[in-house]
């Protein structure tokens, strides 16, 4: 794994139980994420050991494992490889790039009743300008819904 740490943060004038169902139902989590590919969704049910699959529409994306969840403060996924054409791959160069790489959601309730979500992901070096552009657009995308209902 040949991965640098980063790091993504935001304040966002909900409770961490809002920003929570924000991040993980899956008519929001489209929403949000269709920032980083148009149409994209998860296939999970955001259980400890449990597989995710995050796709597109065209059949491209990750195979994680979810490695904690704990409602409205941590989720942390780990990554096992690529999908490509619907079909998952943790054997190529490409995959194994990725495999062992983490994507941690820490949230933190503040004293005025806000929410600091802070994002940790392991990103491969033809990614990172790519996470770097995106990330700061979609927290932007979860915190507007998050303070719109």
């Amino acid at each position: 794994m040949n991965t640098k740490r980063q790091t993504f943060n935001k304040t966002i004038n909900a409770t961490p139980e809002k920003v929570w169902e924000i991040l993980w139902e899956d008519e929001s989590y489209r929403k949000w994420t269709s920032i980083f590919s148009e149409g994209s969704f998860a296939e999970t049910d955001w259980k400890v050991g449990g597989k995710a699959r995050f796709l597109t529409p065209d059949g491209m994306g990750m195979i994680s494992k979810i490695k904690a969840n704990n409602p409205f403060k941590f989720m942390s996924i780990e990554h096992l490889g690529i999908i490509e054409n619907g079909q998952e791959n943790t054997q190529s160069p490409e995959a194994k790039k990725w495999s062992g790489a983490m994507e941690n959601y820490t949230l933190k309730k503040t004293e005025e009743g806000k929410t600091e979500i802070m994002i940790e992901m392991d990103i491969i070096d033809s990614y990172k300008n790519f996470f770097l552009e995106t990330w700061p657009k979609a927290l932007q995308k979860v915190k507007e819904l998050a303070e719109k209902q």
